[in-house]
């Protein structure tokens, strides 16, 4: 879908059209008093959206049905009306703002800067203006996802970059007519606690599955396109009528983590985002001229945006090893970098950057429709604002060349490296050392490993499938009876509920059986519940042990690495490196 063919803003500069109300130390929408508000705009792309985007505008002059000026279509959902520029004398003779409104301010720029980086200017929802609603294009998530990020869990969200050819803005670069592939995948992962987040970077030439994708069609019809085995994993978008859902269905097939919303980038969403930024600082080890990318820069330290900074994200011949996984550690670098230069102080306090920012994003991005408007990407933002940048942590998932290849041009993953980086993320494991509990229930976990374990002879358990593979209850208690002499055990069917975790319930008096099973199974401390026990088929008390998503096969370990594999390439955002 192209995320530009759309309106252009009004000559007018939005930034002039906030004004700083004395009283509040806030920046609010300022309209003359003869110029109509502007409705809500009505829906775009395929996602519906209502008028929760204006609900907490503040407005200075009551709303007015806007006279119809010749060939003015009202009746077009994709209008926009911009009012006319506050003049200079109406903002002279301003007050300043009061020390406490102004470091109340500061912080609201500073909790949404990080969304500018990552989703497009979610952080200036908070200005609530009205006529950003009508700059999102967004499109289903089929169903893909988890319906919408909650406040009170970790948050997934898959960023793409297209290299669509089609569409303004992206003429001149290889193929006019491509309808593009996931050229670059990152994946977001912020903590539950929201103190520290992780990006990893999935390679587009990883050879993968892509699962059948029902996709919703322009009509609203519904379209299932087929999947395919041992692809590269960038025909996940664009190829066979591709959308967003198809590749969110293929991360989770890939690393077990659902997603909760995809935001989708092309060429021109890169040149657009740093020139309205003020440019991205880069650093580089050595002279860089690449034809095929058309960068030219000599070594040192540079500010780009635009083409060069374009230019600068796709090279990849002229750095590194010249493949996509040297490309991959520059972006990284770049991403590093935008985030540090929102984050600081000339772009934070300035409303104009700000605002600009927020045009630029919301015109550049194509979203899922979770999150269609600026209200939704508001509330977003705010809690992608919340950890600090020196605990945003680049990891690439870890490969290999492809063995079945005799010229190497894709790759598979890394076993059990990648097994042990998807662990980490989906248990929420900080690939920092950001502590991602508080001390006592860390320690609460901990002790429940500890003490004298009971013989094996003596655990009695009930085992449930809440998830795991088909079979899985059979096969596990066939391998505990079998291999480790937990003959008190049942297959009791079922779970009522599914778990993305396994767990084992036991009562009090059964800590020493727990620790048993704990032991034999490789079961952490958090997926130990102290609870109630329950009453077997022979009457007679047992545990529970319920097999979640990621149970792997009998005899797999579940407990979570603690340390980030050796083989991970990783690399804070807080940190300058120079490109090589």
């Amino acid at each position: 879908m192209d995320a530009q063919g759309r309106g252009r803003a009004d000559d007018v500069d939005p930034a002039d059209q906030w004004v700083l109300n004395p009283n509040t130390g806030e920046y609010e929408l300022r309209l003359a008093p003869s110029t109509a508000q502007s409705s809500v705009p009505g829906p775009r792309g395929s996602g519906g959206r209502g008028t929760a985007g204006a609900a907490g505008a503040r407005r200075t002059a009551p709303a007015r049905r806007p006279a119809k000026a010749p060939g003015d279509e009202t009746s077009s959902p994709r209008r926009r009306t911009t009012a006319p520029a506050d003049t200079a004398a109406s903002r002279r003779g301003r007050r300043p703002v009061p020390k406490k409104a102004k470091g109340k301010k500061v912080l609201m720029w500073t909790g949404g800067s990080l969304a500018f980086v990552l989703i497009g200017a979610s952080g200036a929802a908070y200005l609530y203006y009205e006529h950003l609603n009508n700059n999102i294009t967004s499109v289903s998530d089929d169903g893909a996802g988890t319906g919408g990020f909650s406040k009170d869990r970790a948050i997934n969200i898959l960023l793409i970059g297209t290299d669509k050819r089609t569409g303004k803005g992206n003429e001149g670069y290889g193929d006019k007519n491509s309808a593009g592939h996931a050229d670059t995948t990152l994946v977001l992962h912020v903590s539950k606690d929201r103190t520290n987040a992780t990006v990893l970077s999935i390679p587009r030439d990883l050879i993968t599955d892509i699962p059948d994708c029902p996709t919703t069609q322009e009509d609203g019809s519904e379209k299932v396109i087929p999947g395919q085995q041992r692809t590269r994993f960038n025909n996940s978008l664009g190829q066979e009528d591709r959308t967003p859902s198809c590749t969110m269905r293929t991360i989770t097939e890939l690393t077990g983590l659902k997603m909760d919303h995809f935001m989708v980038a092309d060429f021109n969403a890169v040149k657009t985002l740093t020139s309205a930024v003020g440019g991205v600082d880069v650093c580089l080890a050595k002279d860089i001229k690449d034809p095929d990318s058309k960068l030219d820069l000599p070594k040192g330290e540079h500010t780009i945006e635009g083409e060069e900074a374009l230019a600068f994200v796709r090279t990849r011949h002229s750095v590194g090893f010249g493949g996509d996984l040297s490309r991959i550690e520059l972006q990284q670098q770049f991403l590093g970098s935008m985030l540090r230069k929102l984050k600081s102080n000339d772009t934070l306090t300035s409303p104009s950057k700000m605002v600009k920012l927020a045009e630029a994003g919301t015109k550049a991005l194509t979203v899922d429709s979770q999150i269609s408007t600026i209200k939704k990407l508001a509330d977003l933002g705010a809690e992608l604002g919340k950890f600090d940048t020196k605990n945003l942590t680049f990891a690439t998932v870890p490969v290999d060349d492809n063995p079945a290849e005799k010229v190497k041009a894709t790759v598979v993953l890394k076993e059990p490296q990648a097994q042990q980086l998807f662990a980490m993320v989906r248990d929420d494991v900080s690939l920092t050392d950001v502590k991602q509990q508080k001390k006592k229930e860390k320690a609460a976990e901990a002790a429940r490993l500890k003490g004298t374990k009971a013989p094996a002879s003596e655990v009695r358990v009930r085992i449930l499938n809440g998830g795991a593979v088909a079979g899985s209850a059979q096969e596990t208690l066939s391998w505990l009876q079998v291999q480790e002499g937990v003959t008190k055990s049942e297959n009791a069917g079922n779970a009522e509920q599914p778990l993305a975790k396994t767990t084992l319930e036991y009562g009090p008096d059964q800590a020493g059986q727990a620790r048993r099973l704990a032991a034999i199974m490789g079961l952490s401390g958090s997926a130990m519940k102290p609870g109630k026990s329950v009453t077997n088929s022979q009457g007679v008390p047992a545990m529970t042990l319920t097999l979640g998503k990621d149970f792997e096969g009998a005899g797999v370990p579940l407990t979570t690495p603690a340390k980030v594999p050796e083989d991970v390439q990783k690399a804070t955002a807080d940190k300058v490196e120079c490109a090589k």
